[in-house]
């Protein structure tokens, strides 16, 4: 272990045997310490905040978790027998160049993630230094900046402290919940509604399902040996158990607040554990725990946009100086949104992160059912880089099916920014994502199932020296 860099020297291209390290149990804690933060604890607010009682809120939020996990969970099963980032296994689905629309937008939702949680990083680094907000998001880019350019082994030793400094907190913010607020008597305030409960579900499955995108990107590094249900359950039970715990809070939090919750949301998190020194450890383990996830956003950033250059140049090499330019530029335009932004955070958040899942669901839906039920893993990774290869430039029927899955969605979308004519037939609930689960990896299936003759008889990697 001791002898592996600490910066990274790959990005894109394929991780020999030789340099492969690591245990499985890296990806519980690295989940776990990703999902044990505010962004999350904002995320299961929203489900009071936007109309939702808090019993149904929470039994949502958990059904949304094990539904979005179980997906996330399987792209991070790819990484060990692929060892390549998730985005470029797309390459089989799409095409070599095909690949770049859903990486285009996948870039997109990184910016979009990387600048709220800039927003809230911020808010909680100006509070424990006593300056500006605006000055706060500054310094925390820098701090993403540098450990998105030391990579991999950085990331995971973040995830590890992240968790611990995670636990701690959570655990003492519930136990002054439980000082301050009748528990009982928030759970037994039980309204259903369809609409309410369904948004809770949705809030939660979108928070999972938008790990998959770069959910590999963590695990390529463990051996190919590693147990394909070993890494599933350590990144999906870290994932779920460290973002449901995190939504709870967030649920309880927005129930006490009434409606002082939003606009101030680090600070009504942070006053609930008190003042002074306490106020000022707290706003630390919220800006500490914001860079494990920012930091995964610009790092698959960074991996989607090296990707895409490289599948029309033909080779996956990435040089250091690409890299630091990729980086950036990806987390200067995430602090320039965050600067923009800060203002209008949480309504601007739940619509981004709902209509986002549109795109993302049907990615995840042809890439599952492709790796697991047509080419059983049988991936020709040589041929990933090369456009006249076994993929081709363009694969036709995985985009069509994959715009059909965007599209056959619209009518069912409840956001701001576009709602499609079902949603009112349906007392106002938004089932979207579930439509762009089932029915693309339903055609997916009819479509492909001819070509899994044409994979080879097993996974073909590159010869290293």
């Amino acid at each position: 272990m001791s002898s592996k860099p600490v910066i990274e020297r790959r990005s894109i291209d394929y991780i020999p045997e030789s340099e492969r390290h690591g245990r499985v149990y890296s990806q519980f804690t690295l989940w776990l310490g990703a999902n044990l933060q505010i962004t999350a604890i904002v995320t299961g607010a929203l489900a009071v905040v936007l109309g939702g009682d808090v019993f149904w809120s929470l039994i949502g939020l958990l059904l949304g978790q094990l539904v979005g996990g179980a997906v996330m969970a399987l792209h991070a099963a790819q990484g060990p027998r692929l060892g390549l980032p998730q985005m470029i296994s797309s390459r089989v689905q799409f095409g070599v160049y095909g690949a770049a629309i859903p990486m285009a937008l996948v870039c997109l939702m990184y910016l979009g993630f990387t600048a709220t949680g800039t927003v809230l990083s911020g808010q909680a680094i100006g509070q424990l230094l006593s300056i500006s907000d605006s000055a706060g998001i500054l310094i925390f880019a820098g701090v993403i900046v540098l450990a998105t350019l030391a990579g991999y082994r950085v990331i995971h030793w973040i995830g590890r402290v992240a968790s611990v400094l995670g636990i701690i907190a959570f655990v003492y913010l519930f136990s002054r919940i439980l000082m301050l607020a009748d528990i009982g008597q928030l759970l037994d305030n039980r309204h259903f509604s369809w609409a309410s409960f369904l948004l809770a579900v949705s809030l939660a499955a979108s928070w999972q399902i938008a790990f998959g995108p770069y959910v590999a990107d963590y695990s390529r590094y463990l051996p190919s040996h590693t147990s394909p249900l070993k890494t599933f359950l350590a990144a999906g039970l870290g994932s779920v158990l460290g973002a449901q715990a995190s939504m709870i809070l967030g649920v309880f939090a927005a129930a006490i607040a009434g409606g002082q919750f939003s606009g101030r949301e680090v600070a009504y998190i942070v006053g609930l554990g008190g003042a002074g020194t306490t106020a000022a450890l707290l706003y630390f383990c919220i800006a500490f725990g914001k860079v494990t996830i920012s930091t995964l956003n610009s790092y698959g950033s960074f991996m989607c946009i090296a990707t895409i250059i490289s599948g029309f140049r033909g080779h996956l090499q990435i040089s250091r100086v690409q890299r630091l330019v990729f980086v950036l530029g990806i987390v200067g335009a995430a602090t320039l949104v965050a600067l923009l932004g800060q203002h209008s955070f949480l309504s601007a958040f739940k619509s981004f992160i709902l209509f986002l899942l549109t795109f993302f669901v049907p990615w995840s839906a042809v890439n599952l059912v492709d790796y697991y039920f047509i080419t059983k893993e049988r991936y020709d990774i040589p041929a990933l880089a090369d456009p006249d290869g076994r993929y081709g430039r363009w694969n036709w029927p995985g985009i069509g099916v994959y715009t059909f899955g965007v599209l056959v969605q619209m009518p069912f979308i409840d956001t701001k920014l576009y709602t499609g004519p079902m949603v009112a037939h349906l007392g106002g609930v938004d089932v979207s994502w579930l439509i762009g689960l089932v029915v693309p990896s339903v055609l997916y299936y009819c479509v492909a199932r001819r070509r899994a003759a044409e994979a080879p008889a097993s996974i073909i990697v590159p010869q290293t020296h």
